[in-house]
């Protein structure tokens, strides 16, 4: 299996008022010391803009860049996504990072509310995530993922199912976010595992999940309380999800997240670290199965 950190799993976040935001040199030294030597780039401002910049400063702690989580408004037919995105393409393939793990954006911060989408709207989406698909293997990468995403504009199970049937664009298999809309990420992985070209593992506790569904949490709010769990001990079915990607012949990344919201800076070796270790001790585990 191909193990890789993401700075989320130590609460570092692009919407603004997330919570106390750790700086990369504490991340990056707990990731080493957790023996990952992949990561994902976490927002924009948290690692260097410059991919040589970037990858100098991932050398030192033995790391490298392997994706990146890209919000982009999709679904506007008054923007055109596909000039900013060109832009993001060129400095993956220079940073010889892999994956660009595009999110429907829906042009407002944060993932606690977000519009209804007519049928304009949803021609408009589809069309552009083939565009930018087409304009990355047309210049040479990196690999283009949709990361179905609460408070987005591809959150439900109706939209999944809605976006694979309508483009091409492959998928990244966010296991948490596909449980809190409403989707069973081994659903996905039975039925149309050629469309996973990335996953992003994480452990939800159900319940709470409902509650969001239900509107009486807020995304925001749930993470703040918890519904991330450390892999294996909420109810996701994360063996069943790695084992059928492995017989499905997946040969992608599994990048750990853990979502949280911190407080303040926690004392040494205490805090994320922690929940990660955690994580990684269990996917190992399943390696070995």
């Amino acid at each position: 299996m191909k193990i890789a950190g993401a700075p989320i799993s130590w609460g570092v976040c692009e919407v603004p008022g997330w919570g106390y935001q750790l700086g990369p040199d504490r991340v990056l030294q707990e990731m080493r010391d957790l023996g990952l030597a992949a990561t994902e780039l976490g927002p924009d401002g948290f690692l260097p803009s410059s991919p040589e910049s970037r990858r100098s400063l991932l050398d030192g702690y033995g790391l490298r860049a392997i994706g990146g989580f890209v919000p982009v408004v999709l679904h506007d037919p008054g923007h055109d996504p596909l000039t900013g995105v060109r832009e993001l393409l060129g400095s993956f393939r220079e940073g010889s990072v892999e994956v660009m793990v595009l999110a429907a954006a829906t042009g407002v911060d944060g993932y606690d509310g977000r519009p209804a989408l007519d049928a304009t709207g949803w021609e408009t989406l589809l069309g552009n995530l083939d565009r930018i698909l087409k304009e990355a293997a047309d210049s040479g990468g990196p690999l283009v993922t949709l990361h179905p995403h609460v408070g987005t504009m591809v959150e439900t199970r109706d939209e999944v199912r809605r976006v694979i049937d309508g483009c091409a664009v492959p998928l990244c298999l966010d296991t948490g976010h596909l449980l809190i809309g409403g989707t069973d990420p081994l659903e996905i992985v039975r039925e149309a595992p050629g469309r996973v070209a990335h996953a992003h593992l994480k452990d939800v506790d159900a319940a709470m999940a409902e509650q969001v569904r239900e509107g009486r949490l807020t995304y925001t709010e749930a993470v703040g309380k918890g519904i991330y769990r450390p892999l294996g001990t909420g109810d996701v079915d994360v063996a069943g999800i790695v084992s059928g990607l492995g017989m499905a012949g997946y040969d992608g990344w599994y990048v750990m997240e853990q979502d949280v919201v911190l407080d303040g800076e926690p004392p040494a070796g205490e805090g994320p670290i922690g929940d990660v270790r955690a994580s990684m001790d269990y996917l190992k585990g399943l390696s070995n199965d």
